[in-house]
This record gives structure tokens, C-alpha cells and sequence, in this order.
């Protein structure tokens, strides 16, 4: 992933040599006048309202090339670009001038490619309703993850030419210095470990197996002191790990139940993350239809986010303990590959006959899920998948389904998807799906029928959590092809990422602080 510099400075903003220099403005509440703005720039600004080119709207933007000889303007950066805010009071609502932060984050990102802007310099604006710590994290997250491109198989055609990213970034601090450098080492973080879960979704099936998963999970171990645990399959073998070996029955690559440890100095809480890690589903037998299966290298998505929030929580080090758990394989349709009518025995002694092949996700969690609770003894455990195509007929491209067992669990992961701009919407899990999913010959199956796809999956993990706190978010709808933002490129968003961090961040014994 590139790295990309934030930084904070005291200095005046006009006195800044950068390729360019951003200032926030909200749109004054007297219409007849201009956005109030700094002295350096108030010609500027008042001769473009005057023209009728700029009022502070919301996504308004006006980029000015200074005559940097002026004796009058005294400016050093080579580009000013004007953003509009639009108007903000107190009815605002918190979450949605966040993401209007980030948004516009992004859409500065934007202008500097098109520019070709190497080193941006913002003006942090005074938001009362947020303050200057959260205005500026939200401010970096924006500019980051729209920064984003991906460009590893891309080496080879690289031109002289070609615009590779920002490569600073930075932050006026002319008050409240300590707040502001917070909030950007803060929003560096988030954006950062949302990008590593992009890179690794972005892997082809041939670039990223169970192999680099375990790599990528020991790599984080030795850098953050996380303890880290490889189960191989022969140890799966020995512990009944039924579900993630009948998936990976027709591959040629071994798979691994990849585990990650941060325990904080102090006895807390423990949260339990789990992780789809299907590196490539081409459905099994069950075979998925051709167009289009080049997006399954996408179905490991869920791994990418619990491990990616890992890195994010080895930077911060919060005062709750968490563990990761991505059980990863592919899933593909070799001679010895599990059958539909195959009956399987999960770790916690559930048996499960498999209906389809292609229903292979919920058979990898049920063993993360009953191995992990049964070992680590977690306070809460949340899992992520790309699981059903039907929650994208529910909810869309827009909101992530969420099926929990806990009423309060349930309010803080939507809670803290919102807080974060990843919003969450909650379906019913009632003994009503949960009949869809019992089978004639084994315990349950995997496959409930169409109606309520998305809950029948969910029922199927219910049985590996016993009385557990526990959530369930399918990403299938939002880990790519997500809503249209400034901040969400093309392909995979690293959806999940950052409501972890926030979830974890905010954990006091189960409320949020």
C-alpha cells in the first residue's frame, strides 16, 4: 500500500509552499454576503460570490491560480481550491456532516489527481457541532481512502507521466494544535487499514490464497506483539473442523484458520471478529455462471476487513481485548470436492447436509464461530461475509444486513457503522427461519430455500453461538460496487474496517462510552 504523509503544521496557510491550498467554506446565512473566510483569500472569495460563481454550497468547488509575484496576496501555494460546506446548525445531524467531511475529503483527493497534485495543505474548518479533533479525522479519512488506486499488476505500462497519489498531506493547526494532530493521526489509521483491505480484496485468486492470508496475519503479529496462530489441516483434521475441510475438498491449496491475539495490559472484555476468507469461490459443483465470476476473488473480503481493522488496532492499542479469526480456502469443483446431499459434522458435533456447494461461507464460519467461542470465551462475537446474493436484493448497494441474537450488541455495531459512514440495517431471526433450515437426514442444512435468503444463512451460523452475544453483518452488497461516493473507488470499499475500529475503540463493558 502507499504511504502517504499527514502531517500538522502552525503556519499560516498563505505562507505554505504546496501544490495545493484548501479552504472550507460554509455558506453564509446572509445571502448577500460571501462565506466568511481568512483575509489572505477574502478578494477571492468576494469576487467570485460577486460573479455568482461561488456561495459556499454544499459541493461547491473553485480552483484559483494565484499570481504567486503579487506584492498584495503574498501567496506560496501554487493552487487555491475553494470547497463549499453548505450551511451548518445545530439540527445538523452529527453522522451526516461527518460523511458530508469525508465526502468532501475525497472530492479534494479528486481535484488533486486531476492537477496532479503531489502535496495538499488544508485549512481545517471550524465545525462547532464536531469540533476540531473529529472535523479533522474525518477530513484525512475522506482524503485517504479517495486517494486510493491500485496499481501492483500495473508496473510494466507505468508512465513518467501517470499521477501515483498524494504524497503528503497537511493539517493548519493554527488553533487547538494538539486536537487536530489527533484527529489526523487518528483519520490516517482508519483511511489506512480501510486501504489495506482494499489492496487484499483487489489480489487476484492466483495473488492471494489461505498462504498470504497467514502471512499477512504473521507480519502483523511481529510488528504489534499479537499472538499468532496458524491452524493447519491436519490439526483441523484431528478437531473436527468439518466445515472448512469439506469446502476446501476440491482445491489444490491447503487451507488455514488464521488467528490473531491483542491483549491490553489491563483484564478487559474480549471481542471476537471472524472473517469469511474465501480467496476465490467458483461455487463448487454448485458451479457459479460464468459472467461475472471474476469478482469472486471479492468473497474474502470479510478476512481482509476483521485483519485490516487488526493493523488499526494495533496502532491505537485500546483497552479491550480483541481476537481475529479468518478461516481461508478457496472453494472450487476439483474430482474429490464435496457433493450436494454430502452430510458434514461441524466442530461442535452439528451435523450438516449440504444442499448446494455454493452455500460454502456459513460452512467455513461454523467452525471459526463454535472453535473460537469455545476457546477464547468472548464477551461478544461479531462475524462479516460476503454471504448472500440476497441481501442485495433487500437492502441493495447501500446498507449492510445485520441479524443478531442481542438487542444491545445489535444497537452498537449499528451504531457504530453510522458513526463511521458504513450504515447498517437489522433483519429478524425468529424460530420461523430457522424451521427453513432443518434437514431430514443431519441436523440442519445449509440451504433454506429463496424466501429469506439472507436470514436462513444467518439461522445456519446460529448454531455455532450458543447464548453468545452475537452479529452477523453480510457485506455481499457492500464490499464492492457500494454506494457512489467521493471516498469509494471502483471495486472493493474495505467495508467493515472501520465500524470495527470504531466498535472497538468505543467498548466500556459493553456500552458505548
Amino acid at each position: 500500500m502507499k504511504n502517504t504523509k499527514v502531517i500538522t503544521t502552525q503556519k499560516k496557510a498563505e505562507t505554505i509552499k504546496t501544490d495545493l491550498l484548501v479552504y472550507c467554506l460554509t455558506e453564509n446565512k446572509r445571502k448577500k454576503s460571501p462565506p466568511e473566510c481568512d483575509q489572505s483569500i477574502k478578494e477571492f472569495v468576494k469576487s467570485a460570490f460577486d460573479l455568482g460563481d461561488f456561495q459556499g454550497k454544499a459541493s461547491q468547488e473553485l480552483l484559483i491560480y494565484p499570481d504567486l509575484k503579487s506584492k498584495i496576496y503574498k501567496l506560496h501555494a501554487l493552487r487555491i481550491l475553494l470547497v463549499g460546506m453548505g450551511k451548518i446548525d445545530s439540527k445538523s445531524e452529527i453522522d451526516v456532516l461527518c460523511d458530508q467531511l469525508r465526502e468532501l475529503g475525497g472530492k479534494v483527493a479528486k481535484v488533486c489527481e486531476k492537477t496532479k497534485a503531489q502535496t495538499v495543505t488544508i485549512s481545517v474548518p471550524i465545525v462547532d457541532l464536531l469540533g476540531p479533533e473529529k472535523t479533522t479525522q474525518c477530513l484525512a479519512e475522506g482524503l485517504l481512502l479517495g486517494d486510493y488506486r491500485f496499481t501492483k499488476y500495473k508496473k510494466t505500462k507505468k508512465k513518467d507521466t501517470d499521477y501515483t497519489g498524494l504524497k503528503t498531506i497537511q493539517f493548519v493547526a493554527d488553533r487547538s494544535a494538539g486536537a487536530i494532530r489527533k484527529g489526523a493521526k487518528m483519520g490516517s489509521v482508519f483511511a489506512n487499514a480501510a486501504c489495506e483491505a482494499r489492496d487484499m480484496a483487489n489480489e487476484p485468486g492466483n495473488g492471494w490464497t489461505s498462504k498470504e492470508f497467514a502471512e499477512f496475519a504473521k507480519s502483523l503479529a511481529k510488528i504489534y506483539d499479537f499472538k499468532f496462530t496458524c491452524i493447519e489441516k491436519k490439526e483441523m483434521i484431528k478437531l473436527g473442523m468439518g466445515g472448512i475441510l469439506a469446502v476446501n475438498q476440491g482445491s489444490s491449496i491447503p487451507p488455514r484458520m488464521v488467528i490473531l491475539e491483542y491483549t491490553p495490559p489491563k483484564k478487559s472484555e474480549t471481542i471476537l471478529l471472524v472473517g469469511k476468507g474465501i480467496t476465490f469461490d467458483s461455487g463448487g459443483i454448485s458451479i457459479k455462471p460464468a459472467a461475472g465470476m471474476e469478482e469472486m476473488k471479492y468473497d474474502m473480503c470479510g478476512g481482509a476487513a476483521v485483519l485490516s481493522a487488526m493493523q488499526a488496532i494495533g496502532e491505537i492499542k485500546p483497552n479491550t481485548r480483541v481476537v481475529a479469526i479468518v478461516p481461508a480456502t478457496d472453494n472450487m469443483s476439483g474430482s474429490s470436492a464435496v457433493r450436494p446431499g454430502d452430510i458434514i459434522k461441524h466442530f461442535n458435533g452439528v451435523t450438516s447436509e449440504i444442499v448446494n456447494t455454493d452455500a460454502e461461507g456459513r460452512m467455513i464460519l461454523g467452525d471459526a464461530l463454535s472453535y473460537g467461542i469455545q476457546t477464547y470465551k468472548p464477551n461478544a462475537v461479531v462475524d462479516i461475509a460476503t454471504l448472500t446474493g440476497a441481501v442485495i436484493i433487500g437492502l441493495g448497494h447501500h446498507h449492510t444486513g445485520l441479524i443478531s441474537n442481542h438487542k444491545n450488541f445489535a444497537k452498537l455495531l449499528i451504531s457504530a457503522g453510522k458513526d463511521t459512514g458504513e450504515p447498517i440495517w437489522q433483519l429478524p431471526l425468529t424460530t420461523d427461519y430457522k424451521k427453513q433450515i432443518k434437514s431430514d437426514v443431519a441436523d440442519i442444512k445449509n440451504m433454506g430455500g429463496r424466501p429469506g435468503g439472507t436470514i436462513t444463512a444467518a439461522a445456519y451460523l446460529s448454531n455455532f453461538v450458543g447464548n453468545t452475544p452475537w452479529a452477523h453483518l453480510d457485506i455481499a452488497g457492500t464490499a464492492w460496487n457500494y454506494t457512489k461516493k467521493a471516498y469509494v473507488p471502483k471495486g472493493p470499499s474495505g467495508i467493515g474496517v472501520r465500524t470495527f475500529i470504531n466498535l472497538i475503540c468505543n467498548w466500556k463493558n459493553g456500552r458505548i462510552k
